[in-house]
């Protein structure tokens, strides 16, 4: 999965990019999707910061080999990022994914 690729699905869906996000918790991972995006005039990153960060994000998801278990969720998903409340998709890999929950 790209840059280019995942901004294109939310502006699809959702006319905006919003931003994303990988958490721990109790030893899993997350992807999150979150509710503050790039058009919003108090999002905290230019375009440039923003793009960066989901290219680290991506990086991860792409090294798992989760892209298309990830493209299919957001493509599919129902539910759309609201104010404290993020869209999370838990993440499960093999063995690559302990080298994330250090």
């Amino acid at each position: 999965m790209g840059v280019d690729e995942v901004i294109n699905c939310f502006k699809e869906r959702w006319s905006v990019s919003y931003d994303m996000k990988l958490v721990v918790r109790r030893n899993r991972l997350y992807l999150q999707v979150m509710w503050g995006y790039l058009e919003q005039q108090s999002f905290p990153l230019d375009e440039a910061s923003y793009r960066e960060q989901i290219g680290e994000v991506l990086e991860v998801v792409n090294r798992l080999g989760l892209a298309p278990e990830v493209r299919g969720w957001l493509w599919k998903t129902s539910k759309r990022p609201r104010m404290g409340k993020a869209l999370t998709f838990p993440l499960e890999a093999d063995q690559r994914l302990e080298e994330f929950l250090v």
